[in-house]
């Protein structure tokens, strides 16, 4: 009789795509009968280990589905190396009010001081709170913008958009001008963090058109918080010249401009 009840429990909970607790479920019995814990207690861990599945496979799919180049957690950023960056106020963004209120992020400094290990590593917090979330590169952007206008387009209605690498190409004006339309299409609907190695100074020179670059720059920093990183690149800094000299400068905010 017992073996029935069992073959049928088993069935039942994949019938209910309850696979995880398929997967432990002899374990968890003879476990429960070791300790001589109640049914609930039984029930209860078993459902713990099925929700706790279910929400590790959500999160997988969310970071999959943004397309993240990688996992880069914040935990792992190397605050150190920027000793005058404000720790504080970098961390601050990650209760992610500023998804909430519509807000930008926006990072700035030379390459490899972790613009985009900073960017991903809201973007999988963003993940992890249930946000939609869409990763690019500017050049990439450009392209999908190029090729369609649809509004259903993830890279325009996600809550969170990641444009990473602004800056390192030129652009065209009607390139220009396709990336205005995405900023203001997004304008206090949705939040997009952009990641550049470009002042803002350098931002004429970039677009070609002095008028749209502060058309652009207008939308983007009405509701933002900007981050300048200054230093040297953490990637090379176990080669030769910079073990001769050249030491981590750190890092600043630059503003959280007013909204």
């Amino acid at each position: 009789m017992e073996q029935l009840t069992y073959e049928r429990l088993q069935d039942n909970l994949k019938r209910l795509k309850l696979t995880r607790a398929a997967e432990i479920l002899d374990h968890t019995v003879m476990q429960s009968e070791n300790d001589k814990v109640s049914y609930l207690s039984f029930l209860d861990h078993l459902l713990e280990e099925e929700v706790a599945n279910k929400e590790t496979r959500r999160i997988h799919t969310a970071m999959k589905t943004a397309g993240l180049p990688t996992a880069k957690t914040i935990e792992e950023y190397d605050f150190s190396f920027h000793p005058q960056l404000d720790k504080k106020t970098v961390m601050e963004l990650f209760d992610l009010t500023f998804i909430s209120k519509h807000e930008n992020v926006i990072f700035l400094g030379p390459p490899g001081v972790g613009k985009t290990h900073l960017a991903i590593s809201l973007a999988i917090k963003a993940c992890c709170h249930g946000f939609k979330v869409y990763f690019t590169t500017m050049n990439t952007l450009i392209g999908k913008l190029k090729e369609s206008q649809d509004t259903g387009k993830a890279y325009l209605n996600s809550s969170l958009v990641i444009v990473d690498e602004a800056g390192y190409l030129p652009v065209d004006s009607r390139e220009a001008y396709l990336f205005f339309q995405f900023v203001s299409y997004r304008y206090e609907k949705s939040s997009t963090i952009i990641t550049s190695n470009k002042s803002f100074a350098d931002w004429q020179e970039l677009f070609g058109d002095p008028v749209i670059a502060t058309a652009i720059l207008d939308r983007l920093l009405h509701h933002s918080k900007v981050v300048n990183i200054k230093g040297h690149s953490y990637r090379l800094k176990e080669h030769a010249f910079n073990q001769k000299g050249l030491q981590p400068q750190g890092g600043e905010i630059v503003n959280t401009l007013p909204t």
